[in-house]
């Protein structure tokens, strides 16, 4: 998932207290001392474990089962120990730590207010790993002014200021922008998005809140729901059906594969003949010429050029001119003139009734 745009929120006084730039290797520092300032050795260890700053993240049965305790006391431990940590960081100036919170605060407020933690991890720490996820995910869960929210199969870990209260509102908030584009049907952009949802100040921390849910994706500027191949695609398929639709018009399996080439897809070298493959087997995509396709969506329909002759004769309900056919079949096809014509004389499907015009046998052997 693309990240959100930059914010054009101003900054805060938080943020205007400090210049000083921290770098990662510090962050990294204070989550250790953090650590390290915990008396305990079972306490320290649950907290590592727990939030992954050993390289791994653990859940609390696979902490429990290695400690010999249940996942229940495990949980208590964690929770306990966070607010004992919390409570010291209150208590005591700590300019280590505050550096490192106005560093969040500064890089959340540049987010939209809030953040995936991957996100985060990245623009404050150069990568998203499990450690540097821990490390970040560890000092949002000490400060005051920060909220870290869990994970399950419907949302990613975020960060998120407080202001946006707690990590089941800022879920609820989620559910609402999912909701608000299930009930449009359809990509939006992200203004469109800022204005359909109509409760944020600026479209980036409608962007931020949004990419919270693993039921949202966004791709080339567009929003909508993750299960729609035209802001997620899954398979080489999906990828041709964004590219034909970015395009605008019928493509040649070639031109289709360069494209896709270009897309900023996950494995997306593909072949020539594996487009056509593709092309050939789904039904969203029409053969409309040599080599050539089009989206059944644009209108056009499935069938050699005799049937789309006879779709046009029988919607017509008389006789045509064979201009006219002609040109109505070049909407749907791109294929020469001469084609068309050699096929209204030579197939028994027709039967010209005047000079220049035809119509199809079967309905003027009906009327006689």
């Amino acid at each position: 998932m693309a990240d959100p745009a930059s914010s054009a929120q101003s900054a805060t006084p938080e943020t205007e207290a400090t210049d000083v730039k921290v770098t990662k290797q510090q962050l990294e520092q204070t989550a250790v001392h953090i650590i390290e300032s915990i008396d305990r050795p079972r306490e320290r260890e649950v907290i590592e474990r727990r939030f992954g700053l050993t390289g791994t993240k653990e859940t609390l049965e696979q902490v429990g089962e290695s400690l010999g305790i249940t996942r229940e006391r495990v949980r208590q431990i964690e929770k306990a120990t966070l607010i004992r940590a919390k409570i010291g960081l209150d208590d005591s100036k700590n300019p280590e730590f505050n550096a490192a919170e106005v560093e969040i605060i500064k890089a959340l407020h540049e987010l939209g207010r809030a953040a995936r933690v991957d996100i985060l991890a990245e623009k404050l720490m150069g990568k998203a790993d499990t450690k540097t996820k821990a490390v970040i995910t560890l000092l949002a869960e000490l400060s005051n002014k920060t909220v870290a929210t869990t994970e399950n199969d419907r949302y990613y870990p975020a960060i998120v200021l407080t202001d946006k209260k707690d990590d089941r509102t800022i879920k609820a908030d989620a559910d609402k922008i999912v909701e608000t584009l299930k009930a449009h049907g359809k990509p939006v952009t992200l203004d469109e998005l800022h204005k359909m949802v109509g409760r944020y100040e600026h479209p980036d921390e409608v962007a931020a809140i949004a990419s919270i849910s693993k039921n949202v994706s966004n791709l080339h500027g567009k929003w909508g729901l993750s299960r729609w191949p035209s802001v997620n695609p899954k398979n080489i398929r999906d990828k041709i059906y964004v590219v034909m639709g970015q395009t605008g018009k019928p493509m040649h399996f070639a031109e289709i594969a360069v494209a896709v080439k270009e897309q900023n897809f996950r494995r997306n070298n593909v072949t020539d003949q594996a487009i056509h493959n593709e092309l050939i087997k789904d039904s969203r995509f029409i053969l409309v010429g040599r080599g050539i396709y089009a989206l059944g969506e644009w209108g056009y329909e499935k069938g050699s050029i005799t049937e789309v002759i006879s779709n046009i004769l029988k919607k017509e309900g008389a006789p045509l001119h064979r201009e006219e056919i002609v040109r109505r079949v070049l909407k749907t096809r791109q294929v020469r003139e001469a084609t068309i014509l050699l096929n209204l004389q030579n197939k028994p499907q027709f039967k010209r009734v005047d000079k220049a015009t035809y119509d199809l046998v079967e309905k003027t052997e009906v009327s006689k």
